[in-house]
Formats: C-alpha cells, sequence, structure tokens
C-alpha cells in the first residue's frame, strides 16, 4: 500500500525523489519504494525524514514503534510538570516565546495574564516582523461555552468580562502582519502556549480557575504523540474558530 503521508508532505515542501535521497543518502528508487510500495525505512532514516519534512514519525508510519518504544518517547516529551499555573516560573512564558523561529500559538479563553503584559505585545510585534507567524484564539465572549465556565467558577459574567477586555487590549495588533487572531466555541479542556515544537499545557480542572490548576511543559520527541495530540486540537480549534474582526 502507498505512503500518501510520506507522499504528501513532500509535495507540500516541494521535496523531489533526488532531493530526499540526497539528504537521507540512499537512491532515488529506494524513496519511490517507500512511497509508492509503502516499505518503512531504517529507524535512522524515519528519524532524518521526520525531521526533514517536519512531521512526525508516527504520523508518516503509524506502524513504525512497537508500544514500548512510544511510551518512553512520550515520557521523553515531558519536560516538568508544575502543580499550578502560579508555580510555572514568570520568565519562562517570555522565554519560551522569545525561541519562537517558525509559529507561536496561544488557546485560551482570555489569558488576562499575558495579554496586560506589555513584554509580551512587543514579543509578539518583533517576532512578526522577523516572519514568526502568530495564532490567538480567545474564547467568543457571547458564547455558551464561555458562559458554563463562569458558572463552573462561580463568577457570574467574569469570563466573559475577561475575554471582552483581553480583545481590547490586543485591539493594535489586530493590523500587525502575521498576528492573527479568532474567537472560538469550542469546550476548552486546556489552555495551549505553543514556540514551534515546545509547549506549555494549562490544564482546565472542574471548578478550579486556571492559576490553580497543573501545566505540563513539553518538547516534541521524534516518534512520540503527546506533543502532536495537542497539536491536532488546536489545529481543529482553529480551522473551526472565527475572525475577531468587527468583534472588538
Amino acid at each position: 500500500m502507498a505512503n500518501e503521508r510520506l507522499r504528501s508532505a513532500m509535495m507540500t515542501l516541494g521535496i523531489t525523489l533526488d532531493t530526499m535521497a540526497g539528504h537521507v543518502g540512499v537512491d532515488p528508487k529506494t524513496v519511490e519504494r517507500w512511497i509508492t510500495k509503502g516499505r518503512a525505512p531504517y529507524r535512522r532514516h524515519r528519524l532524518t525524514i521526520a525531521a526533514f519534512l517536519r512531521e512526525d514519525e508516527a504520523y508518516l508510519w503509524p506502524d513504525g514503534l512497537p508500544d514500548g518504544q512510544r511510551r518512553d518517547a512520550a515520557d521523553a516529551e515531558v519536560l516538568k510538570v508544575y502543580p499550578h499555573r502560579s508555580y510555572v516560573p514568570t520568565d519562562l512564558w517570555l522565554q519560551l516565546f522569545g525561541r519562537a523561529e517558525r509559529e507561536i500559538g496561544v488557546l485560551v479563553h482570555a489569558g488576562v495574564f499575558l495579554a496586560e503584559n506589555p513584554r509580551w505585545t512587543q514579543l509578539l510585534r518583533r517576532k512578526a516582523a522577523s516572519g514568526v507567524r502568530t495564532r490567538i484564539l480567545l474564547g467568543d465572549p457571547d458564547s455558551q461555552e464561555v458562559q458554563r465556565r463562569s458558572e463552573e467558577e462561580e463568577i457570574g459574567e467574569g469570563v466573559a468580562f475577561k475575554v471582552r477586555e483581553v480583545m481590547k487590549l490586543y485591539r493594535p495588533l489586530y493590523s500587525v502582519p502575521g498576528i492573527e487572531f479568532r474567537l472560538h466555541r469550542s469546550t476548552l479542556h486546556n489552555s495551549l502556549y505553543r514556540s514551534d515544537d515546545e509547549w506549555l499545557v494549562n490544564t482546565q480542572v472542574y471548578g478550579v480557575s486556571a492559576p490553580m490548576t497543573p501545566v505540563l511543559h513539553l518538547r516534541r520527541v521524534a516518534g512520540a504523540e503527546l506533543v502532536s495530540t495537542y497539536q491536532q486540537s488546536f489545529e481543529r480549534v482553529w480551522s473551526e474558530a472565527v475572525s475577531i474582526e468587527g468583534r472588538a
């Protein structure tokens, strides 16, 4: 069976058989068989290819890793676990995003602690100017999902109020090329903060405000699936969200 995922990933980046063969150090006919015959390369070649295509090894070859190796790889992606968001070092947030070279992503209801920090908005401008894409997802303040979160935290219209205030704080960035804002109506299970392949995941716990819930510090490892699972979630929410234009 042909490996259409590998074929598509190469086509998306404009990588030819000869280019891939030269990068991996094999014959172009070998690369062709990986695609058309679905043959799996050696592990060292899979890792090289996945890094070259900026894809997960497990995505390109779903059956390539035994369960034991998958679990080990997942463990390796966890850098640190903080029992509460308030325990995350203050400077870590900006240091994390400051390392971004390709993409910054934020999925929150409001994320007030970031939006009200002038150093954060300055960083976003600098990153946009250097070609880093930024995507920020805020909860739709008129949605039932945001209202439900307010009820869970017993703060009335508090979450919707926070979102509207954050929308005002971000207003100077709405016209900056490379920075995109959308409103989502998803049930927010986790707040996600992405800087290329490094993530902070602020878990959501029923009835507990975000500053008091655990945070996972993750970094993608070839062959693992933990980070890619959160990335898939982010992309799905983004695809269903609507532009913030006209709402702020």
